[in-house]
């Protein structure tokens, strides 16, 4: 729904990731006063890569509610799955720039290029705090029905560093401040979802979550297993393969893709396992199908959990299984919306026989979008009836479907993503976009190890890309000048 009426708010967004940084355009661009606290020293979320692991727990800490140290996941050799053309945020694409990675898939560096450039372009620094923690988020004296009128303390501590990595001095004192609203775009691959098998816990050898890897070197000459048939799970093997000295590639399910089957018969020295079945204490892992190896390693590559470790919501946003909820299209709580949003929650859903996925940037824009334009009353949500509704409706049909809990937030459709935009006449994705997207799928089920450096069938596609108007118009910088 759309209104006349419009109202400046005093926002704080958590995180300048890609989720984070689009917030903070689009509530400036609504008139809204921002302040973007950001616990590293630089923009990117999880694109700012740390080398630095050493010293902190490899599987992660136990207790959710404990801030995580290392927040980002991406190792040396990282390169986009999505070809850079589908990428970026619609007014801003994704541009091959001189001196730089040229790839159309590219290493991460470059995407963290790309987010500092946005950064720039839009002049969104001013408003960023960074080496900054958010420590407490919670209500003002909450006991309205809805959160129209709520307005919401943040805590938060700036760290001081000795280097860029996380060597803090805790001795600054906490800064507390008030804000009408407030946005969480903290990411969803920072803390390191684990499996549950017999005997890990005494497992003596070396156990490690793929959130911590970084580069293969320390494995040479190892036994490794790999836990997980994901894409990090297929990228560790295929770089662990050229100096490990054995690597086990551990799956749930043995119906694998014609690629990962290529990459397996062309490696003596990689194989395809079970799910494991128990950890003994001289290393032995056993698997379900009775095979067993002795391993010096495990990684694994096993997913994330959500947790907002700040967040004081008295009990009314829950994280259940990985599901964050209630959340009205994976974007608003009911009953403390507008006040509260989170951007950045929809996540990726790809399978052996997915030839469909969300575009993380686009969405995450039109998301931005809603939540900014709702706070200054362009727009206005359901009713808090019909959004609960909407949500019920939402489990009961992925239950329907034999999709788990933890998968709510996996979102493999681009017709969701067009109706999602139309919350605020965003436009839909363009053909060319979704098709380049599927066919580089398609490429990879089919061509796991090439499929990033081979793709002649693209050519018409990117002709059709090069000349849409998101290659050829850009937004001016100055458009959102305060």
């Amino acid at each position: 729904m759309v209104s006349e009426h419009s109202s400046s708010k005093t926002v704080c967004v958590i995180g300048a990731g890609p989720s984070g940084l689009v917030a903070a355009r689009e509530l400036r661009k609504e008139g809204h006063t921002v302040v973007v606290l950001e616990q590293s020293h630089d923009v990117g979320g999880q694109w700012l890569y740390n080398p630095n692991v050493e010293g902190h727990e490899p599987m992660g800490p136990k207790d959710m509610t404990r801030f995580l140290e290392v927040h980002s996941s991406v190792y040396a050799s990282l390169r986009l799955v999505s070809p850079r053309e589908t990428m970026g945020f619609t007014d801003f694409p994704f541009s091959i720039k001189k001196g730089r990675d040229s790839r159309r898939f590219p290493g991460h560096r470059e995407v963290y290029l790309y987010l500092k450039d946005f950064c720039e372009w839009f002049g969104l620094r001013d408003c960023i705090r960074f080496n900054t923690r958010v420590e407490y988020v919670g209500m003002v004296d909450y006991g309205v029905v809805n959160g129209k009128d709520l307005k919401w303390i943040v805590k938060s501590r700036e760290w001081k560093r000795s280097n860029l990595i996380d060597d803090h001095d805790h001795s600054n004192k906490v800064v507390e401040e008030v804000f009408d609203a407030v946005v969480v775009a903290t990411g969803h691959y920072s803390f390191p979802k684990l499996p549950s098998f017999k005997g890990m816990g005494s497992w003596k050898r070396k156990q490690m979550h793929s959130h911590f890897y970084r580069v293969p070197e320390p494995f040479r000459d190892e036994v490794v297993v790999i836990v997980g048939n994901s894409l990090s799970g297929q990228d560790l093997s295929m770089e662990l393969v050229e100096v490990a000295k054995e690597v086990c590639l551990s799956s749930r399910s043995m119906n694998i893709t014609e690629g990962l089957s290529k990459v397996i018969a062309k490696h003596e020295n990689l194989h395809l396992r079970p799910q494991i079945d128990t950890l003994e204490e001289d290393g032995k892992v056993s698997f379900l199908d009775g095979s067993w190896i002795i391993a010096d390693t495990i990684i694994y590559c096993t997913g994330y959990s959500y947790t907002f470790p700040f967040l004081d919501t008295k009990g009314i946003v829950a994280v259940d299984d990985c599901r964050v909820g209630p959340l009205y299209e994976h974007t608003f709580p009911p009953s403390l919306a507008p006040s509260l949003s989170f951007i950045g929650i929809p996540r990726k859903a790809r399978t052996y026989k997915t030839s469909n996925s969300i575009i993380g940037f686009p969405f995450f824009e039109s998301q931005a979008k809603w939540v900014a334009q709702v706070l200054s009353g362009k727009r206005t949500l359901p009713s808090w009836d019909d959004m609960m509704r909407s949500i019920k409706e939402l489990y009961h049909s992925r239950d329907v479907a034999g999709i788990p809990k933890e998968n709510t937030h996996d979102i493999a459709d681009f017709e969701y993503c067009d109706r999602y935009g139309d919350n605020v006449g965003f436009p839909h994705l363009e053909e060319w976009r979704k098709q380049l997207c599927i066919s580089a799928i398609t490429n990879s089920l089919v061509n796991l190890e090439t499929y990033r450096d081979s793709y002649d069938h693209d050519h018409e596609l990117l002709q059709e890309a090069f000349q849409s108007p998101h290659f050829t118009q850009q937004a001016e910088p100055q458009a959102i000048a305060l």
